[in-house]
């Protein structure tokens, strides 16, 4: 009886799957999977842990940890890909009814990982945890109001104003995107594939640990642009729109220069006239032209077939699926 009790144990589906990506985090991980542990001893879970590239002992803290729980599952990848591609690979390897998603650094507290639950329950497929007070400086924020703008665009969600990196969605998601190999990932936006039942809850987002944030004010601009382009047709339109205001402002000048001679009998004088004139009308087309070189160079990428991530090595191989425990 107890064997097939165990069997059952092992067997039976997993509730939650905690994907973290792992960038230079060696210090900061025993800390994370023990508050994680004691957060959900009482939920049959699993932890994937997505080593991107690290240039510390990250992968060898994560095998140590895989050995010693087999709760713990490990992924390495061959370089850094970026933290959403590592998010990637870690859902695509979940195999929890609910995947949670977070940092490594410690800022998001597993002990906020019920309220995302509480409202995932409430009918929604995705739910974001948004910080009650913003823990960064003031041009990370600045950085990070013009990316969430971006989303918004790009996701057509209320809730894209609050995304975060520390969310939860149901696994069935996954099929919207299964088949995704771009090496242009931004797991917000194609999550929008798959639904429109967005949320968020306030939580708290304690300051990091340990080490320095690896998510910079170029950084965050730079996947600004990569959504803007990759995901999204709007910058195609601002030009356009940008093209059509400048063919307005020529026209008012043609009609400026031609009420002028008929009235005055002469030419428009001034060469700082005409030099400014070209000057506008240049820097719009260079404009226009940067926005589609832009999504060239992507459709470019994309025709290449580069994968999002390559996984080197892994460490799954202990039993999963570890029995709750009570107190």
């Amino acid at each position: 009886m107890a064997y097939n009790r165990d069997i059952e144990a092992r067997t039976a589906p997993i509730e939650i799957s905690v994907v973290v990506p792992v960038f230079n985090s060696e210090g900061s991980l025993p800390l994370l999977i023990q508050q994680l542990e004691e957060e959900l001893r009482r939920t049959r879970r699993e932890i994937v842990l997505v080593n991107d590239g690290s240039a510390d002992r990250s992968w060898d803290v994560i095998r140590d940890l895989a050995r010693s729980n087999p709760a713990i599952r490990g992924i390495n990848l061959m370089r850094n890909y970026g933290q959403h591609n590592a998010l990637l690979a870690g859902i695509r390897a979940a195999r929890g009814e609910i995947i949670v998603t977070m940092d490594d650094d410690l800022q998001h507290p597993p002990a906020e990982i019920p309220k995302l639950l509480q409202e995932l329950s409430r009918g929604y497929d995705v739910v974001y945890g948004t910080p009650i007070r913003p823990p960064h400086s003031a041009m990370r924020n600045v950085s990070s109001f013009i990316l969430k703008l971006v989303l918004s665009r790009a996701m057509g969600a209320e809730t894209a104003g609050r995304v975060s990196a520390f969310r939860a969605f149901r696994a069935s998601l996954r099929r919207a995107f299964e088949s995704y190999q771009s090496p242009l990932v931004s797991i917000d936006v194609i999550l929008t594939w798959g639904t429109r039942r967005f949320s968020s809850v306030r939580v708290e987002h304690r300051p990091r640990a340990l080490g320095r944030s690896q998510y910079t004010f170029r950084t965050l601009v730079t996947h600004a642009l990569t959504v803007a382009t990759g995901f999204s047709t709007l910058p195609l339109r601002l030009a356009s729109l940008f093209g059509f205001c400048f063919t307005l402002l020529g026209l008012a000048i043609l009609a400026f220069v031609l009420v002028s001679y008929l009235l005055r009998g002469g030419s428009v004088p001034g060469f700082a006239f005409l030099a400014c004139i070209i000057a506008i009308f240049s820097g719009a087309q260079f404009f226009a032209l940067g926005i589609i070189g832009e999504y060239l160079a992507r459709m470019h990428s994309r025709m290449m077939e580069r994968p999002a991530y390559v996984v080197a090595e892994t460490m799954s191989d202990c039993p999963a699926d570890p029995t709750p425990r009570s107190e």
